[in-house]
């Protein structure tokens, strides 16, 4: 593959690395601490006037070699080094509930380079087994324990929620907000709510406000259950006010509520991941994220590359082992996504057993996920020792490599993408090369 061959050739053949280099380098460790909840960049607070000359010299090298490329980007409020971290089973025979153990997992994400942990659904109860709810923890008190263990490392939290899916079994939910189609997987069948029905946000944006304030977490992943509402042949939902223009290139209703929910999140100082599906992101105009996950169903680095390479920063790509991606070996994801300013998320914390595939009195749904479930609770009896997979769209077995590929190629990454720099991607036409770049 082209792309193996001219990284492997080394530094020495491009003018770009040796020229542009950083005025600062960062540690891993150092990185997330500079990424913390009070941090101010070097560049801002550290840079003496020889600092700002040397970044301003090579910056200028750039703009006159670099005669055409993609785009370019100056880096600002960027954290690469992102865990998806398995707080335990859901649904389970009785509630996760963090300890010593996730004490040493944290410390060791800490020195990994991991500055911000991404919880998902099973942080809460969204099937009310407990007690619960969706917008509330399944173990408060081991939630707040938890939260209270990244943030005395200067590592965010952030937990899933949706602007889409709620289950339809649920007390609480109204036939009205949503249009025609369901989610259905699993142990789980969700409704997707319609971003322009009045009843479903008033539902919805309180509970989002509770939840930061209540338990003091950093930000939302939110999985959308993204349509758009112009290609959306089913009915509109009996609630909805199509107050906005809509069409396949723009999500009107959408990008309202979404841009309300990051203002309220940016205002408590918080960060906002989103998925909108396998490739793609919502058709906005405004500022709605810090960070799009990638990946789900995708089968193909190649093809979530060209899929994603060109969208808004940051992206976060995952690509789906659940679903038969494959890939030669670790490094690739990497050679795939760091040309593109995109670092993959990290798998880990408790291990993903699969048990909440086969918890009694549960109705379950024939699907591709209960069978990677249930071949993973298979796996795990035989081999409780590992190796683990930490996640549902991981592969089954794990893969031993995994997290030392993330750890090596993370502190390549961490100073490419300091506080200041600019980045430029896809670079076609320069003066900055010894010899023309080989075609694709």
């Amino acid at each position: 593959m082209d792309r193996r061959e001219f990284l492997t050739a080394g530094v020495g053949a491009t003018l770009a690395g040796s020229t542009v280099s950083s005025a600062t380098s960062l540690t891993a460790a150092a990185a997330v601490a500079k990424n913390s909840r009070t941090s101010t960049p070097e560049i801002l607070t550290a840079y003496t006037a020889k600092d700002h000359r040397l970044r301003l010299e090579n910056i200028a090298i750039c703009e006159r070699g670099i005669r055409k490329c993609m785009r370019k980007h100056l880096i600002t409020n960027y954290m690469p080094g992102h865990c998806a971290y398995n707080l335990g089973e859901y649904p389970c025979l009785e509630p996760w509930d963090p300890d010593d153990w996730d004490e040493q997992e944290l410390d060791k994400l800490r020195s990994h380079g991991i500055g911000l942990i991404h919880l998902h659904e099973e942080w809460n109860d969204s099937q009310r087994f407990f007690g619960g709810h969706k917008f509330a923890p399944l173990n408060p008190a081991g939630f707040r324990r938890f939260i209270d263990m990244a943030h005395k490392r200067g590592m965010k939290v952030e937990v899933y929620f949706s602007t889409g899916y709620f289950d339809w079994r649920d007390p609480d939910f109204s036939r009205q907000w949503a249009r025609q189609g369901d989610l259905n997987r699993l142990y789980f069948r969700y409704a997707h709510c319609s971003p322009a029905s009045p009843g479903w946000r008033a539902y919805l944006l309180p509970r989002i406000c509770r939840v930061m304030d209540e338990y003091g977490i950093d930000g939302f992943y939110n999985d959308l259950g993204y349509t758009n509402i112009a290609s959306n042949p089913a009915p509109p939902a009996k609630d909805e006010v199509l107050a906005f223009k809509e069409s396949t290139t723009h999500d009107g209703a959408m990008g309202d509520l979404l841009a309300l929910i990051y203002a309220e999140v940016k205002r408590r100082g918080g960060t906002v991941k989103i998925h909108a599906g396998a490739g793609s992101r919502p058709q906005v105009d405004m500022k709605v994220y810090d960070y799009l996950w990638v990946g789900e169903t995708v089968k193909s680095a190649d093809s979530l590359r060209e899929a994603t390479k060109n969208h808004p920063p940051y992206v976060v790509p995952c690509l789906d082992m659940a679903r038969g991606a494959r890939i030669e070996n670790e490094d690739e994801l990497y050679l795939h996504s760091i040309p593109y300013m995109q670092f993959p998320l990290l798998l880990a914390g408790r291990p993903f057993t699969g048990q909440r595939s086969v918890i009694p009195g549960i109705e379950y749904l024939p699907a591709a996920y209960l069978d990677h479930c249930r071949a993973a609770w298979k796996h795990y009896q035989a081999n409780p020792d590992g190796p683990h997979c930490y996640a549902w769209w991981d592969s089954v077995p794990g893969r031993t490599k995994a997290r030392s590929t993330h750890a090596y190629w993370l502190k390549q990454y961490l100073p490419m993408v300091e506080e200041g720099t600019w980045a430029w991607l896809e670079i076609s036409n320069s003066s900055l090369f010894l010899k023309p770049l080989p075609q694709g």
